[in-house]
C-alpha cells in the first residue's frame, strides 16, 4: 500500500515512523499479541503529529503487521512465521543515500514477504562503518540467516578489502547473498551473486542526454571519491551521450570530489566553466547546489544541475531538482524474489535484474528556460 497523497515533509516521517514500527515488530522488540504503544506514546517518541502517526499505523494495518481493536489499542498481528526465513539487511552506508529506506519497504509490502523475517542487526554506532558492517556479518552468520541482502560498502578507501571479507565469510558459512544496487566487481568483471538494482549505464546517458537537448554543450560529470563501481557506469553512460550527440569527450569534464568543499567547486567552475553538471547522485548534486548558490551562482540560469536517485529530499532543495528517479519498492520487491529463487535454486547462474527509472523533471535543469516558459 503506498502512503496517501500530502506534502513531501509529512509523507517522508510517514515513512520513517512506518518503518521503525516495522522494524521493531520484525526483531522481536513487540511480540505477537502484544499491544503497541499508544499515539500519544508513539508522538512523543517520534515527535511528529498524531495524523502522521495514524498514517504509519494505517500502513502497517494494511501490510498484516497490526490489528486495531476497539477500545483496546492496536496490537502486533503477526510476526516471523515458523517455518518461514530469517533475511539479514546489511547496507552500512544506509544514513549516506535515501535510496535503502524505501527499497526495504518495497520488500515488506510484497506478498512474497509474508511468513519471513527481515532482520536489522545492530552494532556499535560510534565505530567505523567498516567495523560494524564486518559486525553485522558475524551477528548474520552467528544467528544462522536464510539470506543476506547487502548493499557493498563504498566512500571509504578500505571499501574492497572489506567487501571482499564480508562476501567471503557468507559464501563459507553458505548463506546466500543478494546485493543491492551496487556490484562487487568493476565491469567487465562477472560478479558470482545475484544483483538487483537498475541499469547505470543508462541512467548517466539519460541525465546527459537531457542536458544536451537543453542546449548544453559542455557538461560536467561529477561523483564521490571512493565511490561505488555503480559511479563509474554512470560515467561510461556519459560518456556515450557525449559520443551519440557528436560532442567530443574532454577528461578535464569529469571529476570525483568533496562537492561541498566551496574552494574546490569554486576552481572546477572556473576551469571548467561547464553550461551543465550531470552528478552522479542526489547526494552529490545537494552538495554542489549548497556550494554553487554560495558562491553566488544561479541555477539554473548560469548552471544547469541534474541528479540520480530522487531521494526524498530532492524536491525541497532550495532549487528543486531534475534527477532520475530509482524504482526503489519495486528493486526491493524484486530483490526479495531472486532471493527467495536463489533458495528454491541455489546452483543457479548468477544473475543481474536491472529495473528502468523515469527522468523528474524540476527547476534545476531550466527546462522551462529552454521551452520559453
Amino acid at each position: 500500500m503506498r502512503p496517501e497523497a500530502s506534502g513531501p515533509g509529512t509523507t517522508r516521517k510517514h515513512r520513517q515512523v512506518y518503518s521503525s514500527l516495522s522494524r521493531d515488530i520484525h526483531s522481536g522488540r513487540w511480540k505477537l499479541g502484544e499491544r503497541l504503544p499508544s499515539e500519544a506514546q508513539l508522538v512523543l517518541r517520534f515527535g511528529v503529529s498524531r495524523i502522521t502517526i495514524g498514517r504509519a499505523v494505517r500502513d502497517l494495518q494494511a501490510a498484516g503487521l497490526v490489528e486495531r481493536r476497539a477500545g483496546s489499542g492496536t496490537f502486533v498481528k503477526r510476526a516471523h512465521a515458523a517455518g518461514g526465513c530469517s533475511f539479514g539487511l546489511l547496507i552500512p552506508n544506509r544514513e549516506e543515500t535515501g535510496i535503502f529506506e524505501p527499497i526495504w519497504e518495497g520488500m515488506m509490502a510484497s506478498p512474497r514477504a509474508r511468513g519471513h523475517a527481515l532482520l536489522w542487526g545492530s552494532a556499535a554506532a560510534q565505530r567505523p562503518k567498516e567495523e560494524r558492517a564486518w559486525e553485522l556479518c558475524l551477528q548474520y552468520i552467528e544467528r544462522k540467516v536464510s539470506g543476506v541482502f547487502f548493499a557493498p560498502l563504498e566512500l571509504t578507501p578500505s571499501k574492497d578489502e572489506y567487501n571482499r571479507r564480508i562476501v567471503r565469510a557468507l559464501d563459507e558459512a553458505r548463506i546466500p547473498v543478494v546485493l543491492l544496487d551496487r556490484p562487487l566487481v568493476a565491469y567487465p568483471e562477472a560478479g558470482r551473486h545475484d544483483l538487483v538494482g537498475i541499469d547505470n549505464r543508462r541512467a548517466g546517458h539519460v541525465i546527459t542526454e537531457h542536458l544536451l537537448r537543453l542546449g548544453c554543450r559542455r557538461v560536467l560529470f561529477v561523483g564521490p571519491e571512493n565511490a561505488a563501481a555503480t559511479v563509474d557506469e554512470r560515467e561510461a553512460g556519459y560518456r556515450e551521450a557525449l559520443y551519440a550527440a557528436g560532442v567530443q569527450f574532454d577528461r578535464a569534464l569529469t571529476h570525483r570530489m568533496d562537492a561541498d568543499g566551496i574552494e574546490s567547486v569554486k576552481a572546477l567552475m572556473q576551469s571548467a566553466r561547464p553550461q551543465g553538471i550531470a552528478c552522479a547522485n542526489d547526494r552529490t548534486a545537494g552538495h554542489l547546489m549548497h556550494s554553487l548558490l554560495q558562491l553566488k551562482y544561479r541555477i539554473p540560469h548560469d548552471v544547469r544541475l541534474v541528479g540520480i536517485d530522487d531521494v526524498d529530499y530532492a524536491s525541497l532543495l532550495p532549487v528543486p531538482l531534475t534527477t532520475l528517479r530509482q524504482p526503489t519498492r519495486e528493486i526491493g520487491e524484486a530483490a526479495l524474489a531472486v532471493m527467495l529463487e536463489r533458495i528454491a535454486r541455489p546452483d543457479m547462474v548468477a544473475r543481474e535484474v536491472r529495473l528502468g527509472c523515469e527522468l523528474i523533471v524540476r527547476a534545476s535543469c531550466g527546462a522551462r528556460l529552454a521551452a520559453g516558459g
